[in-house]
């Protein structure tokens, strides 16, 4: 089957003797046990597996071209769940722009001494190559785009350059999702999605999924330190998740569609002085991201308002139709004004307003903006 097939059928999954067209939920903790100790069923315990979570992480691998997937209680039980199993004292190169959450985890643990950490601007692949040390215990941290600002890294250049030099390859792939992107087939070793955002695409699921290249030892000590703290993913959840993501690839090609749209005609807005969308021909990154991105530039779009952080938040308090609201990658469209969540440690501009474009039309996503920037 091809990846938009194996998503709307779930991979075409059924349960023997019932035959139904929907995936059910399994919400069992437990297992029946023979009596020399083995399961008949294949499963012993939810904290470590459960039918509910096998299914979609059999789609999860199968959409990203993976070996394995592993589902999360969120996206952020993901990403630290790697840092939990690596030796005191990993050496990680991250990007300088990154999502913000990420970032202060990986400076938490940086001024606790269990890793060494840089952050760099990932455009410079000479910069990259000059800040790794050559062991094995390396990680290199990629988001492509980024979150906010849309910065695109070249996911093959970067991967080429830590494998020569013995390091591991972790990239963020969240807001390009499988549909417009693969990390695994551009070198990356494991990919991270926080699956609360487009791969459920209903914002009523917190969910995250890793995905790796290959059987490594890392990736047996994430699966077993996912079981030893029950970072596990609930059965109704999976359930949510998976639902969600059989509409995936018409969801996000219409987001993706939508977002073009609006990214240019904020472009004609005189109170617009940039606009930060990778699908944009003026975007620097733009060449990189038609080369490693197939079908659209992903769903976020942000604006840059004339005016400061003032007039800024005034056109985010004057939409109608876009909602203040954290999070992205839902079919509503949101507004936020990032600067202001992430307070003095932000990275992000404050004339910065993040857009995440859902499935509206998008005429009346760009009309409601030109209101709220013309008032």
């Amino acid at each position: 089957m091809r990846p938009a097939t194996a998503a709307a059928r779930a991979m075409g999954k059924h349960v023997e003797k019932v035959h139904g067209v929907v995936p059910p939920i399994f919400p069992s903790v437990s297992y029946e046990r023979h009596s020399d100790g083995t399961y008949p069923g294949g499963h012993s315990y939810s904290r470590d597996q459960n039918p509910s979570f096998d299914q979609v992480e059999a789609v999860l691998a199968e959409l990203d071209g993976g070996a394995d997937a592993l589902v999360f209680a969120s996206g952020m039980a993901a990403a630290t769940t790697i840092f939990e199993v690596l030796p005191a004292g990993t050496h990680v190169v991250a990007p300088q722009h990154m999502y913000w959450t990420i970032r202060l985890w990986m400076e938490r643990l940086c001024n606790a001494g269990r890793i060494t950490l840089d952050f760099i601007d990932q455009t410079d692949t000479d910069l990259l190559k000059s800040r790794l040390h050559g062991n094995a215990n390396e990680i290199v941290w990629l988001e492509t785009p980024s979150n906010p600002l849309g910065i695109i890294t070249d996911i093959n250049a970067c991967a080429e350059i830590a494998h020569a030099a013995g390091a591991t390859v972790v990239a963020d792939g969240t807001l390009a999702t499988p549909v417009l992107c693969k990390p695994l087939e551009l070198g990356a070793d494991i990919v991270l999605h926080s699956a609360t955002k487009q791969l459920n695409g209903h914002t009523d699921v917190l969910a995250g999924a890793l995905v790796t290249a290959g059987e490594t030892d890392l990736w047996q000590r994430i699966r077993t330190d996912r079981g030893y703290r029950g970072a596990v993913l609930g059965p109704f959840e999976s359930w949510l998740l998976l639902r969600g993501m059989r509409t995936l690839f018409l969801r996000v090609r219409a987001s993706a569609d939508s977002a073009l749209k609006v990214a240019e005609a904020m472009q004609e807005e005189e109170q617009v002085s940039e606009v930060l969308y990778p699908g944009l021909p003026e975007h620097p990154g733009h060449g990189i991201a038609a080369s490693q991105m197939n079908g659209g530039f992903g769903f976020v779009v942000s604006i840059r308002v004339r005016g400061g952080a003032r007039a800024t938040r005034r056109v985010a308090d004057s939409v109608e139709l876009f909602t203040q609201a954290t999070s992205l990658g839902g079919v509503e469209s949101l507004i936020e004004h990032r600067a202001g969540i992430e307070g003095d440690t932000t990275q992000v501009p404050d004339d910065l307003l993040r857009l995440s474009i859902g499935i509206e039309d998008p005429r009346d996503l760009i009309e409601d903006l030109q209101r709220a920037l013309r008032a």
